[in-house]
């Protein structure tokens, strides 16, 4: 049953993520009406909701824009910061409606940005401790479950942190998308419809991450729990 899940979640991991990439290229293809760069929209959208305090600054990483809370940035990739594009637009809205979720105390990124440094000691220990506690676990015939468990509770924390992430974006990306239609960014149907397209499957990268996250959880617990009731 797990195999097949873990094939079927690979499968649709796939396609979202090809779909994502082509609707990206897509709208980067569409020019933004008003010419306005994706710098110059963030810096708006941040002016707009009276934030003053957040710099917009541009990355090297393609498709690694970022909101950095700890530093209060607005990380652009550069198709992004200088793009004047209908995906340069999306992006760049979406960014900044992670710093007005900052200034107004969102509460589920309150949760998300509590949980970082629990999720990154977590994920450094997943991986090595997963592997060696289903060795020992195998090798002393369930007798010996503390390592597994271990490697168990920190899948369990990164996966609770995918799932706080989902209503972040999502949020995010309403708020990106009622910035741009009220600013009258996106100033027609066409450009509207583009930026939420583009930011709908953005989004499903990561509802597909969450849920891969959780079949690998069900997976190694039903392997230490399984094991434990059949001693």
């Amino acid at each position: 049953m797990y195999l097949i899940l873990f094939i079927g979640i690979m499968v649709v991991s796939l396609i979202v993520q090809t779909r994502f990439k082509n609707k990206f290229k897509k709208y980067s293809e569409m020019p933004l009406g008003n010419g306005m760069s994706g710098a110059e929209i963030a810096l708006k959208m941040l002016n707009d909701n009276g934030i003053y305090d957040v710099k917009v600054i541009s990355i090297p990483d393609r498709l690694g824009d970022h909101y950095n809370p700890s530093d209060k940035t607005v990380n652009l990739s550069p198709e992004v910061y200088s793009g004047r594009s209908v995906a340069a637009a999306a992006v760049a809205a979406h960014e900044c409606g992670h710093a007005v979720q900052h200034a107004k105390a969102y509460k589920w990124l309150g949760f998300r940005s509590a949980m970082v440094p629990m999720v990154n000691a977590a994920s450094k220990l997943t991986s090595w401790v997963l592997m060696l506690g289903v060795m020992l676990f195998a090798f002393s015939k369930g007798g010996n479950p503390w390592l597994l468990a271990v490697g168990v509770g920190a899948l369990a924390i990164t996966t609770i942190f995918s799932f706080i992430t989902l209503p972040v974006e999502f949020d995010a990306s309403n708020r990106a998308l009622a910035w741009l239609n009220h600013a009258g960014v996106t100033y027609n149907g066409e450009e509207h419809d583009g930026a939420k397209d583009a930011l709908k499957w953005a989004a499903m990268t990561y509802v597909v991450a969450a849920l891969s996250a959780l079949v690998t959880l069900l997976y190694y617990a039903s392997m230490l729990f399984g094991g434990r009731r059949s001693e």
